[in-house]
């Protein structure tokens, strides 16, 4: 089983999708999570990864669909990806569409963590205590968080039309939103 978890930086998509990852038997991806990876090893991409986030901004859609290209196309992850955070952007979600269907699979659930600023805010402070991650810097966040904004209408609009797309208040409780998503996975 294939699931996008999507909303703003800060709505919960890391924390929900790793409970589906153990109850799916799946592969958390996460575009952040490959992002760091890239940054770490000091890439060039990784590099040009570092100017982006520290402007606040996205990272560019060739970028990011490269990189996940290597995901879909791992025989021992087919059929078991959770996307977190990914795609952001129509381009990116028309991208995931292609990809998927070469290498002939589909996404079964698409969940949408609803999350106003004010309670992003919240949880990315306490996040940059508990976690000391170094993306977490308030001011960055509240530009992605504009941004994502800005960027997601169209890619409502892209998936909220499938009868696979649910949309869950993200400002729920952890248990809250893990019991929603339930109710739409049956296994």
């Amino acid at each position: 089983m294939n699931v996008i978890l999507f909303g703003p930086p800060g709505a919960g998509k890391g924390t929900q999708a790793k409970y589906l990852v153990k109850k799916l038997d799946g592969f958390q991806i996460s575009t952040g999570d490959i992002l760091r990876d890239e940054i770490k090893k000091n890439s060039e991409i990784g590099k040009k990864i570092v100017d982006k986030m520290n402007e606040g901004k996205f990272v560019d859609d060739e970028i990011v669909n490269e990189l996940i290209k290597k995901v879909i196309f791992d025989p021992k992850k087919k059929n078991k990806l959770i996307f977190d955070g990914y795609p952001r952007s129509v381009n990116q979600a028309r991208n995931l569409d292609l990809l998927l269907n070469k290498s002939k699979q589909k996404i079964n659930f698409i969940f949408f963590l609803n999350v106003n600023k004010e309670t992003i805010i919240k949880r990315i402070e306490k996040r940059k205590i508990l976690e000391n991650r170094t993306d977490d810097d308030l001011n960055t966040i509240l530009k992605r968080y504009d941004k994502y904004m800005e960027t997601t209408r169209p890619v409502l609009d892209f998936y909220n039309k499938n009868s696979n797309f649910c949309e869950i208040d993200g400002a729920l409780k952890i248990e809250e939103i893990t019991s929603k998503i339930n109710d739409f996975i049956t296994v």
